[in-house]
């Protein structure tokens, strides 16, 4: 009985957040408005969630963690593009700014939340550094080939890629995510899946859903991505006003909505780090920076041909050193194939430290 009342409940968010979204698109919300968009987007993100949840379980992993990731990073890709194509003040890094912080937000935010509730609950949680392992190596690729070399080329006289670099490094990121795809799903797919416990539980979700269950879940997740992605950009006007006011620096705008964004992936991780999966949580957070940068940087390229102005993807020293920060811990964590609270610890200082620089640079 529970379950269907928050099937229903999670069905009627969904479709409320489209309608809203109809509604208010071009509208520049006052504060009620504001405040009521606020409210059915974090519906629509517990929504996503829960359709997720259906869909993986039907699925199985970790098929169930690359729809999620995949269906929020395609809209998120579309938001970016709408955003730049309105050439808005500091549109040009927009594209920067959120891969960035999508990678900080999930390498260092998601991971570190994941681990201390595993860690909190199970002593000490285990996880496959195979996978795990490949996931980040496949991020700092890809980070370091669009974010980083920017900053260091001199084809263009800002951190900039020249056209032909830029063609290189939108078909690098594809093939790069089209071959971690393939090797996660089909090559190496056992490397992905969470490892059984000493009592021989995997925290598995339950019974399968049916077929009918499975295709309604992953329309209304389709449903409520796109709301809360839609409803994120509507409400940006709001956050740009906020940001400004308070003195932060415009960058801060496309952090703030990275963390919208990826709310679904952040609560459908820390789920299922309660349960002991953390190779779920760590598929999530790694595969949403793939997605992330391997699906961005190739729309970007191909949106750049008729995009008016520069197009800024290197980053500044002090996220270089936080990029470089990250990886080294995330190497640290994941080598062992366990983790402790104090793993989960430095990854929130490290997410924490990124939030407060990107305020107060």
């Amino acid at each position: 009985m529970l379950a269907r009342l928050r099937s229903s409940w999670t069905a009627v968010v969904s479709v409320v957040g489209l309608i809203l979204l109809a509604v208010t698109w071009g509208v520049s919300p006052g504060p009620a408005l504001a405040t009521v968009i606020a409210v059915v987007l974090v519906g629509a993100v517990l929504a996503a969630v829960h359709h997720a949840e259906v869909v993986a379980q039907r699925v199985g992993e970790p098929f169930g963690s690359l729809v999620l990731a995949v269906a929020v990073t395609v809209i998120e890709v579309a938001l970016i593009v709408t955003l730049i194509a309105s050439g808005g003040e500091g549109s040009h890094s927009l594209a920067r700014d959120t891969v960035f912080a999508a990678v900080m937000i999930t390498a260092n935010g998601i991971v570190g939340i994941a681990l201390l509730v595993g860690a909190r609950r199970y002593g000490i949680p285990r996880f496959n550094p195979e996978g795990a392992g490949a996931a980040l190596a496949v991020v700092t690729t890809l980070a370091t080939l669009t974010l980083v070399l920017p900053t260091f080329t001199t084809s263009r006289p800002g951190p900039e890629f020249s056209p032909l670099q830029l063609g290189f490094a939108a078909v690098a990121s594809l093939a790069l995510y089209g071959v971690f795809v393939l090797t996660q799903t089909v090559r190496h797919r056992h490397f992905f899946l969470p490892v059984v416990s000493d009592d021989g539980e995997d925290g598995g979700h339950g019974p399968t859903p049916t077929n009918r269950a499975t295709y309604t879940s992953l329309a209304l997740l389709c449903a409520a991505l796109v709301a809360v992605v839609g409803l994120a950009k509507t409400v940006s006007p709001v956050i740009e006003a906020g940001v400004s006011r308070a003195g932060i620096p415009e960058s801060f705008v496309g952090v703030v909505i990275a963390l919208l964004v990826l709310l679904p992936e952040g609560l459908a991780a820390t789920r299922a780090a309660s349960r002991n999966r953390i190779q779920i949580s760590l598929n999530l957070a790694y595969g949403s920076a793939i997605a992330s940068i391997g699906l961005t940087i190739p729309a970007i390229a191909v949106a750049s041909i008729w995009l008016q102005g520069p197009l800024t993807l290197g980053l500044g020293g002090t996220q270089i050193v936080l990029f470089l920060l990250t990886v080294i811990v995330g190497t640290l964590t994941v080598v062992p194939g366990r983790a402790t609270r104090l793993q989960g610890a430095i990854h929130l200082v490290l997410f924490a430290a990124f939030l407060f620089l990107a305020m107060f640079p």
